[in-house]
């Protein structure tokens, strides 16, 4: 299954920056069972494990996230860019690979203890998810693990994120 999957995953050079080889996961997308096949291996490796929240981070995370979360029958949580979220939240800003960003997540959306999933398409130098973690342990949340579609060993995000354990579908 993941090389039917890998197989669906299109290199596009200079995207978003010159320089960047971006991995277009929206043909695995298109394909009728790619987000099915992703979603249920998500699936089978944390049922049973107790997971309270699944957190996803904007914009591509939320296409695996959310149906994890329903599948899991855990709760959603969305993290997204400043300014996109209605209630009082907190920030943290991170470095990427060609720039720095910001997320917001609600003040709320985890209780302490609560066990947490984190989602997103693709792991590259960790800068996301770093940002992520940040504000799932300011919530005293405790993280799983974080699940990825993607992983780019080469820029070695996995390293950077310890002890957070990764899981990953594809490696590059």
């Amino acid at each position: 299954m993941l090389e039917a999957l890998k197989s669906k995953i299109r290199d596009i050079p200079d995207f978003p920056k010159p320089g960047i080889l971006f991995k277009d996961i929206t043909p695995l997308l298109g394909d009728p069972h790619g987000l099915a096949n992703v979603v249920e291996a998500f699936a089978a490796r944390y049922a049973g494990r107790g997971i309270d929240k699944v957190v996803a981070m904007e914009a591509r995370g939320f296409i695996f996230g959310a149906p994890l979360a329903m599948r899991l029958g855990a709760g959603f949580v969305p993290v997204r860019k400043p300014g996109k979220l209605p209630y009082k939240t907190d920030r943290v800003t991170y470095d990427l690979e060609y720039g720095t960003d910001s997320l917001e997540m609600h003040v709320d959306a985890i209780s302490a203890g609560q066990k947490v999933l984190l989602v997103d398409d693709l792991l590259a130098t960790g800068g996301t998810a770093g940002g992520v973690i940040e504000l799932v342990n300011r919530q005293k949340g405790e993280i799983v693990e974080l699940a990825v579609v993607i992983e780019l060993d080469f820029l070695k995000g996995k390293e950077r994120l310890a002890p957070v354990p990764v899981h990953s579908l594809i490696h590059y």
